[in-house]
């Protein structure tokens, strides 16, 4: 979907020089910077893990290439699922002893790696552009929201851990690869305030220098974080069943999801999993359409990679000609490109909607998945032209993939019913209420949804029966920081709510009467 240019000035007119990569920004910059920051984790081609407080050449490096333009990068040292568990036995050790160090030390230990973390911020920030092919600016936020959420923890954590005790083991996180510093290591790093050690899977597809990175600076103020890399199907016996471990804290697809789900059940182990769902954006009764044009490009930041992204629109079959009025010249203003790209190497970083996607692998699937939905009968509404993009003269772009919009995609495509995690919008027309809650309800479960209504009595009636966590009312919902609740309905969450002091909650103890708020097998509580 994405050919390989030769030249931007021949196919993008609005640039006047050949495109070249910012000053000081190269992965070889990045890797130079690691090894001066944290040589004990870093070697000349490859990163180590961590395990038992110890920084340990063993697994077997993957060769692994950036999204960004397909070069070599440094792959996850896998182990195997032997040392995996003598990882896990040695983090139960750890766990011991940290749920006694007092609070006072832990939070201290913990605003001390805050404040590591913010002095190496920019490197952190150019390991995840050229590792899971972030903008800059988009970079810069997931780092920034993990450094300033945790901060919300410190400063308050004494009501929330009050008459509350450790788990009985350490917390085992596994997390896609999409978001490392603001869902995982903030995760880490609250889990560990609350008195748990923890462990963390580095994610297969990207993100590995980054977070050995953060698990370096962490470690050097003494908390307890493993740090391990592997395959999924290898490493879920120790990561996920092993007796030693306290609680699974799992972010990812409806798939694993499912496997670590029964894992967890059979076990009666603590849990938190948060999967996929079709979020849905519905247009009823509606009339601001400068509004909606408005937001239409922000939904596609970092390609709609992210499990609040919106990529399906349901519209009131009357309103559809003003609904593409409003979004076909929004969604042409989508910025595309290699992030780190400029026209003279000293400029500002270039201002991107997103870059390329996870790899090319995936972007080859969701060109296929397009071109078959195309032939079972979807309407092609919108295409991205790749001329369109700002690249570097002659880089490989198989990962890029540029916006597509379909109109009703048959049943037997994926796209019909599944998050595509890419820039693939797609739209139902609808012409009942009944409908519109159907079609909104698709995957049966999400976590976020909109509804654009003129009528504030119709979203107060209709909303409730959508069956999404989060939905809000013209405007888009996130995932939230801080005190705000984040959750799932349906498939598209399983175990503990999280957010404010509820992530606490979920890996610590309280009364022995203690019902949390959750989705799970035997109950749904909300807050």
């Amino acid at each position: 979907m994405a050919p390989t240019l030769t030249d931007p000035t021949l196919t993008n007119p609005t640039l006047t020089n050949p495109l070249v990569l910012k000053a000081g920004t190269t992965w070889a910059d990045a890797w130079r910077r690691c090894l001066a920051v944290a040589p004990e984790a870093f070697r000349d081609d490859h990163v180590l893990n961590l395990w038992n407080g110890t920084w340990r050449a063993d697994g077997r490096a993957l060769p692994a290439t950036s999204p960004v333009d397909g070069s070599p990068i440094a792959g996850p040292p896998r182990l195997d699922a032997a040392t995996a568990h003598q990882a896990v036995r040695a983090s139960l050790d750890q766990h011991r002893a940290w749920r006694h160090v007092p609070l006072d030390e832990r939070r201290a230990r913990v605003a001390a790696t805050l404040d590591a973390l913010t002095e190496h911020r920019e490197l952190l920030s150019l390991l995840l552009v050229w590792e899971i092919g972030k903008p800059w600016r988009l970079a810069q936020a997931d780092v920034d929201r993990a450094i300033d959420g945790v901060r919300w923890y410190v400063d308050g954590i004494e009501p929330m851990v009050e008459v509350r005790t450790p788990l009985e083991g350490p917390v085992s996180n596994i997390a896609s690869w999409n978001y490392p510093m603001s869902v995982l290591v903030h995760a880490v790093l609250v889990q560990a305030l609350a008195g748990n050690a923890v462990i963390a899977k580095t994610p297969t597809d990207g993100g590995v220098a980054c977070l050995t990175l953060a698990c370096a600076l962490a470690a050097r103020e003494g908390i307890p974080v493993t740090l391990v890399s592997g395959s999924g199907g290898e490493l879920s016996e120790a990561l996920v069943r092993a007796p030693e471990i306290g609680c699974v804290s799992f972010v990812g697809g409806r798939d694993t999801g499912a496997a670590v789900a029964t894992a967890v059940a059979d076990l009666g182990k603590r849990h938190i999993l948060e999967q996929e769902g079709l979020n849905t954006w519905g247009i009823w009764n509606y009339s601001d359409w400068d509004a909606l044009s408005t937001v239409i490009p922000k939904l596609f930041d970092y390609g709609k990679q992210r499990c609040t992204a919106y990529p399906r629109f349901v519209v009131q079959r009357a309103l559809f000609d003003e609904f593409l009025a409003a979004y076909l010249p929004a969604v042409r203003t989508v910025r595309v490109g290699h992030p780190l790209a400029v026209e003279h190497a000293d400029d500002p970083y270039p201002q991107l909607d997103f870059g390329p996607l996870i790899n090319a692998a995936k972007a080859k699937e969701l060109g296929d998945q397009v071109t078959e939905a195309i032939d079972r009968g979807a309407v092609p509404l919108y295409r991205g032209a790749p001329a369109a993009g700002r690249f570097l003269p002659g880089q490989d772009t198989d990962a890029y993939v540029h916006p597509v919009t379909l109109l009703n995609p048959p049943p037997s495509s994926p796209l019909h019913h599944a998050e595509p995690f890419g820039p693939v919008d797609t739209i139902v027309l609808v012409d009942t209420e009944a409908e519109l809650l159907a079609a909104m309800n698709a995957s049966n479960g999400a976590l976020v949804a909109t509804l654009s209504t003129d009528d504030t009595a119709t979203y107060e009636r209709l909303a409730p029966q959508i069956r999404a966590f989060k939905t809000g009312h013209g405007k888009p919902r996130s995932r939230g920081d801080r005190e705000e609740l984040f959750g799932g309905f349906g498939a598209s969450w399983r175990g503990a709510f999280v957010g404010g002091e509820l992530l606490v909650r979920a890996v610590t103890n309280g009364p022995a009467t203690e019902r949390p708020p959750g989705n799970f097998p035997s109950y749904h509580l909300m807050a």
